[in-house]
């Protein structure tokens, strides 16, 4: 309950229904949907779990797909009612990530778990998101699990933005000292990861990973530079982002990362 508070104040201030309308916010949506869309098939029925307002699932939508949605924070299902246009094949329904139970076993050709691991703090928490999605997903399915990586947010939030202290992140023991792992709480909202904890997480689960990929990499630590690009640039430097965000030696400081793996 008291995770659902947290993210009630948050989400219904509104704050995340811009972040991906700027141009470097929108790295992150074009990426996701260039590896969505490796995967879709005519017909394909997708489900995206904690939908927020909507962005993929009216994409998709848009796309002639039909979508299933379900979100946890009623402001959201608000404005994700108010976009959907007549004629999208969309649906949006109420629901907690780690307890589909309305959703039956082996019915989604992709499933999209695009925020509810931002922010489950606990191991067991993660497990059953993760669970439950791979238990709505077709045998054969793609799931894509998107988590907020920490390093990124220490060097960017932390010592370039000054959004918190560092030091006194440390001093409270949410950032070890001598290792900078993170400790985070549901009053800080986001659940803070590195790669090796996702690894660790899906080592319990007979699935096959794709991708692993950096979905927005450098673009945020960028951020006022790609948002003065001219069009030219900034289609040359999503190229270039194309060509890194999956290489390992580049994946380490992106913001998001995105787990791409089949049932």
């Amino acid at each position: 309950m008291e995770t659902f508070q947290y993210l009630n104040e948050y989400y219904s201030k509104g704050l995340e229904d811009g972040r991906l309308a700027s141009r470097h916010g929108s790295v992150e949506f074009i990426t996701t949907m260039r590896y969505i869309e490796k995967y879709l098939r005519p017909g394909d029925r997708i489900i995206e779990i904690g939908a927020g307002t909507g962005h993929y699932s009216h994409a998709l939508a848009r796309k002639g797909y039909t979508v299933d949605a379900v979100e946890l924070i009623p402001y959201n299902i608000g404005v994700f009612t108010q976009n959907t246009l007549p004629g999208e094949q969309v649906t949006i329904t109420k629901g907690n990530a780690m307890d589909l139970n309305e959703f039956a076993d082996n019915s989604y050709d992709i499933t999209l778990l695009l925020g509810p691991l931002y922010h489950l703090f606990s191991v067991d928490d993660k497990k059953r998101a993760i669970g439950e999605a791979i238990r709505v997903t077709k045998p054969g399915g793609v799931i894509f699990a998107a988590y907020t990586i920490s390093d990124s947010a220490i060097l960017e939030g932390g010592f370039k933005r000054n959004r918190f202290d560092v030091a006194e992140f440390i001093r409270n023991g949410l950032i070890d000292p001598e290792t900078f792992v993170t400790h985070s709480e549901p009053a800080y909202l986001f659940e803070l990861v590195r790669k090796e904890d996702i690894d660790d997480l899906m080592r319990d689960f007979s699935t096959t990973r794709l991708h692993y990929v950096a979905v927005d990499c450098y673009a945020n630590h960028m951020s006022e530079a790609i948002d003065n690009m001219d069009e030219a640039t900034f289609h040359l430097y999503l190229k270039y982002h194309f060509t890194i965000c999956e290489r390992p030696d580049m994946i380490g400081l992106t913001h998001h990362a995105l787990d791409v793996f089949r049932k």
